[in-house]
C-alpha cells in the first residue's frame, strides 16, 4: 500500500482553510478537514461546505466529519470533497451512509476513537476505502499520542491485509515509524506540520522517516 503524509486541517474560518491548503497542496496529494460541530466532540470549526464551491487546489480533500448524526449533513459534504470520513460512534446509520458516498462515487473511510475495538468494522470492510484510527481523543490538535491504539492497527491488519489505514492524533518525526510499522499507509499531520517554522520542510522530514 502507498504510504502518505496528508495534513490536517483544524481551524475556526474558511481564510485559514484556504491559507493551510495552499501552505501544502504542493507537497500531498490529499488534505484532511476537521469538521466539528461542538455535539459530537467539545470543540467547534469553521464547517460550511458551500465555502469550497468556488475554491481550487491541486490536492484532493478529504472531509473528517468529527460531528453527531453525519447522515443529516453528508450530501453537502460531498459536493465539493473527493472524499468523507464519519465515526463509527456517531451515527446509527452507516449502511445508509455508505451506499450514498458510494452511489456519489466518492470515496468513504469511518473513523475509530481511541477506545473502540476495530472489530466492530469488519460487516463494513468490504464498502470501505479506508479506516482512521484517532490516537487521541477527537476534537483538539496537539494532544498526546495514544500508543495503545498501535496494537488495533495491528489487529485490523491481520483482518483487513489490502485495506487502507489512515492515523491521526499527535503524530510527529519522532512516532512516525512505529505508525508505519504497525501498518498504516495514510498518516495525518497536523500541529508538527502548521506548528513548524516551515511546512515543506516538516512534510520532506516526515517523508524520508517513512
Amino acid at each position: 500500500m502507498k504510504t502518505e503524509i496528508i495534513p490536517t486541517i483544524l481551524v475556526k474560518t474558511f481564510k485559514e482553510v484556504k491559507e493551510r491548503i495552499e501552505a501544502v497542496e504542493k507537497y500531498v496529494n490529499w488534505v484532511q478537514l476537521d469538521i466539528m460541530d461542538g455535539i459530537f466532540v467539545n470543540n467547534k470549526t469553521w464547517n460550511n461546505a458551500e465555502d469550497l464551491k468556488d475554491f481550487e487546489t491541486k490536492a484532493k480533500i478529504e472531509a473528517h466529519l468529527m460531528v453527531d448524526e453525519p447522515e443529516k449533513i453528508i450530501d453537502k459534504w460531498l459536493k465539493f470533497t473527493d472524499r468523507v470520513i464519519v465515526h463509527y460512534e456517531a451515527s446509527e446509520n452507516l449502511r445508509e451512509i455508505i451506499k450514498k458516498i458510494r452511489k456519489k462515487k466518492k470515496e468513504i473511510g469511518i473513523a475509530l476513537n481511541p477506545e473502540t475495538n476495530p472489530a466492530v468494522l469488519e460487516p463494513f470492510l468490504q464498502d470501505l476505502n479506508l479506516v482512521l484510527f484517532m490516537t487521541v481523543q477527537p476534537g483538539w490538535g496537539g494532544q498526546k499520542f495514544e500508543e495503545q491504539v498501535l496494537g488495533k492497527i495491528k489487529i485490523l491488519k491481520k483482518i483487513w491485509p489490502k485495506g487502507n489505514i489512515e492515523v491521526d492524533g499527535g503524530i510527529n518525526n519522532e512516532n512516525i515509524v512505529e505508525v508505519v510499522e504497525s501498518g498504516a499507509n495514510l498518516i495525518c499531520v497536523g500541529t508538527y506540520i502548521f506548528g513548524s517554522k516551515n511546512t515543506k520542510e516538516a512534510i520532506s522530514n516526515l517523508k524520508k522517516k517513512i
